[in-house]
């Protein structure tokens, strides 16, 4: 199957506070409730397509990409942290608003961009009607029992980022890869393709480069420990649903025990996906949209 990302009713490149732009596109149905959707470190939203194409009958969507990733041109690698890229969301968020209206809003946010929407909730303000975190790579507080195993993954995830090879003659190279490895497996078919075609970007000589730099999603690996985001339920102002992976899932990474132990401490609203590793929107698209819509029809937002 190959998968190619529909064309956007309207595409907006939105300034951040420091200058740099954020391209947003909007798909789906103009008349329905509006979901934000966004991605994990290294990764691009165009590559969530099995997860969220099902979704544009009734919802109008609306996809972006973290700076320095997807779509977006090359930014300040000074700014590339979790504390600009909060400010980034808030930015988004008005940047749509003011450009398509306001409307019932609801994010659904992968990884990396679900610890930018928990910190932006927690430290900015709640802007939403609901929002869905999906296996968020939480990092426990030092003396947890999980601390050590997530500090460990954190590090060998930043090696492995480091020595990335980031030049490509084609993006069915880098597929290549994706079908090769181990932890990349289970991904849907025509993903590996996707994701390459995602998150490459022609270059000067021909070739095609990682649209984020090794060393900057190596950055936000190593990041992860410092931001002390570990929040109770309570302090989010509104619905709150983490959709995990699989924590039994063979071969998985810790995320999928971290956030099980995470919800059950902090008393967050929390379903794991069978079978799921961390990339679980391309590897159970189905279930996980069924778990996004069941959440935000019992939250008054079913199309």
């Amino acid at each position: 199957m190959a998968f190619v990302p529909p064309l956007p009713h309207a595409i907006v490149d939105l300034p951040m506070a420091d200058g740099s732009l954020i391209r947003v596109r909007r798909h789906g149905n103009l008349a329905g409730h509006r979901l934000l959707v966004s991605h994990g470190n290294g990764f691009a939203a165009d590559a969530y397509l099995p997860f969220w194409a099902p979704l544009l009958r009734d919802w109008e969507v609306v996809v972006f990409d973290c700076r320095n990733h997807g779509q977006n041109l090359p930014s300040d690698p000074a700014h590339h942290t979790y504390a600009q890229m909060t400010r980034d969301l808030d930015c988004v968020l008005d940047g749509v608003a003011l450009a398509w209206g306001s409307r019932k809003s609801a994010g659904a946010f992968h990884s990396m961009s679900a610890r930018v929407a928990m910190k932006h909730a927690i430290e900015i303000g709640w802007r939403w009607d609901a929002l869905a975190l999906f296996d968020p790579p939480n990092f426990p507080p030092a003396g947890h029992a999980l601390y050590d195993t997530m500090r460990d993954f954190e590090d060998k995830l930043a090696g492995w980022a480091r020595n990335r090879r980031a030049r490509f003659a084609d993006p069915a190279e880098l597929a290549a890869e994706y079908r090769d490895a181990r932890g990349t497996a289970n991904w849907v078919e025509g993903e590996h393709e996707l994701m390459a075609r995602s998150v490459s970007r022609r270059d000067d000589d021909g070739g095609y480069v990682l649209a984020c730099a090794p060393a900057l999603e190596a950055a936000i690996y190593l990041e992860a420990r410092t931001l002390d985001l570990w929040p109770r339920g309570d302090r989010f102002a509104g619905p709150v649903k983490l959709i995990g992976a699989d924590p039994a899932c063979p071969y998985g990474p810790p995320t999928g025990r971290v956030n099980q132990a995470y919800a059950g401490e902090n008393g967050v609203d929390y379903v794991a996906v069978l079978g799921a590793r961390h990339m679980l929107q391309i590897e159970r698209p189905d279930i996980c949209r069924e778990a996004l819509l069941a959440f935000l029809a019992a939250n008054g937002m079913a199309p």
